[in-house]
Formats: C-alpha cells, sequence, structure tokens
C-alpha cells in the first residue's frame, strides 16, 4: 500500500485516524498503531511481515541482554557488533545476494542462477532505524526500552515505514508512551500531507510520465532537446516524489500525535554538493554522519584520511541505494565533487553564489542520470546524447511539442522547488483563511481525481 492510493485516502486513513482519535489512552493508541501498521506493511507482500517480527524480537533481546551486561559493568563491545552484524546480515542477504552472486560469476565466469527473492518494502528504513537505536543505547544516548509495544512501534509506524524520514529512536522516545492527539494537530498534519500528496501526485506522476516516454525511445530517435528534458522531467520527479512522501509522512505524524524530522530543504536551491547534501536526504545524511562518518575520524584528521572517510562513507551512502553498480558509483561521484570542494574550489564558491547554484544544478542533474539507469550501455547512450552525440539532431516537431505541453508543469515545478509558494500559501492562510482552505481543498480534490482516472503511479523509493 502506498500513500498515494484510493485504499488508503478512503479506507486505511479515516479508519486510523478515527480510532486513533477516539481511544483515550496511549497504550491503546499504541496497539491500533502497531496492528494498523503491520496491515499497511502486509498489503503487499504478507510473508514479509514475519521477517520485520523477527528483526523487532530479536533488536528487542539483543539490546535487552546488552543493557543489563553494561549496567553489570561488563564490557558489551562483542555483544554491539554480534546485534550490528545480525541486522546487517539480514539486510546484506536480501539486498545484496543476488549482487554478490552477479558478481561472482562475472569473476569465475561461471553461470550462477541468482536466488528468487524479492526485496522487502522498506528494509533499508527499519534496519538503519533499528541500527541507530542498537548504537545510541549502547553510547548511553537513549535507554533500553523495556516494554516491546513502544519498540515494535517504533520500527513499524507506517507513516515513515518505507520512505523516512529516518527516525533515531531519541526523536520520538517520550512520545512512545505520552503523546496527544489533538485537533489543531490534525490540522496542521492535514494541511502538510495534502501539500505532499499534491507534489506526489500531480508534479512528481506527471514529470516521471516524461521521463517514461523519453528514455523509453530507441537512443538514434532522440534530440538533444528530448534528452534535457527528460533530465529535468526526472529530476524534478525524484525530488518531488520523495519529498512528497516526507511531506505526507510528518502530515500524518502531527495527526497522531508525532514530531518527525524534516528531510527536504530546497535541495535546488544549493549553492555547492556541500550545501546540497543538508538539504536533500536529510535524515539519511545525519546518520552516515553520526554513526560512520564521524566515528571513521570525520575531517578532524588528516586530509588523506579525510579523503578515505569521505570515500567510504559515499560508495556506502550509493550502495544503500540500491544493489547496482551504478549506484555505487553515484556515490563515488559525489565523493569525488564533495573532495574537490573541500580542497580545490570550494572557497570559490562560497565567494560566487550564484555560479555556485548554477554549477550544482548542472553536476545534480548529471548524477540523476548516473542514479537512474542501471544498464550502463542506456546511461552511456543518455549522457553522450547530452551533448549532441547519437542523436537525431537538436530539436523536431515532436521535441517542441513535448516541450510545449510539458512547459507549465515544469515551472511550476522549477517554482515549488524554491521557498516562494510556501510564504505565499502562509500569507494567504494567515490573511484569508477561507481561500486558504478552498486552495487545500482544491488540491486534494485534483489529487483524488488524478489517481482515479490516470493508471501511473509508480513510487521511486520503494526499491530502497
Amino acid at each position: 500500500m502506498v500513500f498515494s492510493s484510493i485504499t488508503f485516502l478512503l479506507y486505511f486513513l479515516p479508519v486510523t485516524l478515527i480510532t486513533a482519535f477516539l481511544i483515550p489512552s496511549v497504550k491503546g493508541k499504541n496497539i491500533v498503531l502497531l496492528v494498523m501498521s503491520l496491515l499497511f506493511y502486509a498489503w503487499g507482500e504478507p510473508v514479509y511481515v514475519l521477517l520485520m517480527l523477527i528483526s523487532i524480537g530479536g533488536n528487542y533481546l539483543l539490546v535487552r541482554l546488552m543493557s543489563e551486561l553494561k549496567d553489570r559493568g561488563e564490557k558489551v563491545r562483542s555483544c554491539l557488533s554480534v546485534i550490528v552484524i545480525w541486522n546487517l546480515a539480514i539486510l546484506g542477504f536480501y539486498k545484496y545476494a543476488n549482487m554478490l552472486i552477479r558478481f561472482a560469476g562475472l569473476i569465475s565466469g561461471v553461470r550462477l542462477k541468482p536466488l528468487e527473492l524479492s526485496l522487502p518494502i522498506g528494509i533499508s528504513f527499519y534496519t538503519f532505524q533499528a541500527l541507530s537505536y542498537v548504537i545510541d543505547v549502547y553510547r548511553g544516548k537513549a535507554a533500553c526500552q523495556k516494554k516491546i509495544l513502544p519498540f515494535a512501534l517504533y520500527i513499524t509506524m507506517f507513516p515513515q515505514l518505507i520512505a523516512g524520514p529516518i527516525v533515531k529512536y531519541t526523536d520520538i522516545e517520550e512520545r512512545l508512551e505520552n503523546r496527544r492527539v489533538t485537533l489543531s494537530g490534525f490540522g496542521k498534519g492535514a494541511e502538510r500531507f495534502i501539500f505532499g500528496l499534491s507534489k506526489k501526485v500531480l508534479l512528481a506522476n506527471t514529470l516521471g510520465a516524461v521521463f517514461t516516454g523519453i528514455s523509453g525511445m530507441l537512443p538514434e530517435t532522440r534530440t538533444v532537446l528530448q534528452v534535457w528534458l527528460g533530465a529535468f522531467s526526472y529530476a524534478f520527479q525524484i525530488y518531488f516524489d520523495f519529498s512528497g512522501y516526507s511531506d505526507m509522512t510528518i502530515g500524518l505524524g502531527y495527526m497522531l500525535g508525532f514530531r518527525f524530522p524534516e528531510n527536504f530543504r530546497y535541495p535546488y536551491m544549493a549553492s555547492s554538493v556541500t550545501d546540497f547534501w543538508r538539504r536533500w536526504h536529510i535524515s539519511l545524511s545525519s546518520w552516515f554522519r553520526d554513526y560512520i562518518y564521524i566515528p571513521l575520524g570525520g575531517n578532524r584528521v588528516s586530509a588523506g584520511k579525510h579523503i578515505r572517510n569521505l570515500l567510504i562513507v559515499w560508495a556506502l551512502t550509493g550502495l544503500w541505494h540500491g544493489a547496482s553498480l551504478n549506484f555505487v558509483l553515484w556515490g563515488l561521484y559525489y565523493a569525488l565533487f564533495l573532495i574537490l570542494e573541500k580542497y580545490v574550489w570550494g572557497a570559490f564558491l562560497e565567494r560566487h553564489r550564484a555560479f555556485g547554484r548554477f554549477f550544482t544544478l548542472l553536476i545534480v542533474l548529471f548524477g540523476w542520470v548516473l542514479f537512474s539507469f542501471t544498464d550502463f550501455q542506456s546511461m552511456s547512450a543518455f549522457f553522450l546524447q547530452m551533448f549532441g552525440v547519437g542523436t537525431a539532431g537538436f530539436a523536431d516537431r515532436a521535441s517542441w511539442y513535448l516541450l510545449k505541453t510539458s512547459a507549465v508543469t515544469l515551472l511550476l515545478g522549477a517554482a515549488v522547488s524554491t521557498p516562494f509558494p510556501k510564504a505565499v500559501f502562509s500569507l494567504l492562510r494567515n490573511r484569508a483563511r477561507i481561500p486558504a482552505l478552498i486552495l487545500l481543498a482544491g488540491m486534494l480534490v485534483l489529487s483524488l481525481a488524478y489517481l482515479v482516472y490516470q493508471s501511473y503511479n509508480p513510487f521511486l523509493y520503494f526499491r530502497f
């Protein structure tokens, strides 16, 4: 089940919200939310609910054991290692086993049959959440949760289960056992949810259809204009797809009495690659910073070790996104530019922010081409065509027609990628509440109409 579906919007969500609002006790709310979260996860692949329950039970029991040993003054580093390896083994088996089999086949020259495994939805997200809890308890930054219900809800909570943001246990520890569902929180959350749904359905889906059409063409029939339209369309699709889901998650959190961290901060306005990654998928960047980069020494080491740390973190960041070489290259691609900014041209970009924004946007745009194609032949053909190599010319009648029909959506996407629309709506809401509510209602109706009449409704981060 996904948020942008009629089943979720008209059936699952109303039942969950009404029940959560009517049940007075936090324990009762937690039980309902846990049951609904498991149902949400089981909707598409019920067999993997068992895997999630194993992850919950294993982490709960092992961390309690680690905590008890620590309280007795015993060393628990080996216990921590066992828990971390256990979590990574589950993630690695389901996500990377087939990649390793393909790699072994390539090295040995033997044709090896891949395992018949589908990737459990959201496994990267809930595994990283479990690991953050494990490590924070070991470090003494979080208390060991003695009750299974709050811990199980932390791992399974449906708003951020399949697409993040990656929530640390300490972010919601208090609200798991002490929260209120209020009308004001519901109103704030509903507004945020509708904005996220509109971004996902009206912008991401529309521009995603443009990219799908262009990338699916025979390479020799594409023009330069079509290729660049495709690149911009994909850049907007993945941003509005993912940030739209993050907005919906944060909105659902408000409606249910939680406060989830922000995950995006207008990344396409970044003035450098460093700035971009302070704005894009903030919870993932923070996770790698806190649990990998800083323990390796961060930037408080020699230049050589700092470069090593960046390469390790960004190779892992790429690998987290998918079991394919293009994701690793995408991560190392960003590591290269971060190293160059740190040691070569960072000061120049700081002084010339207008140029920095343009330069960063180009880097990000090329990066999305690396990200979007798992097939290297298709990827290289698309890259070369951005510079006019192997195309059917600069433009043809079909290209101009595509530009004409996509221009309004692309311009709207560019506008929504800035703080301006949000500022305008805030001004409208404060000065003319009724027109603001009518606008929100109109956005919701348009989104529902799209979902009823259009079948194109992918979610890119399902594969992660």
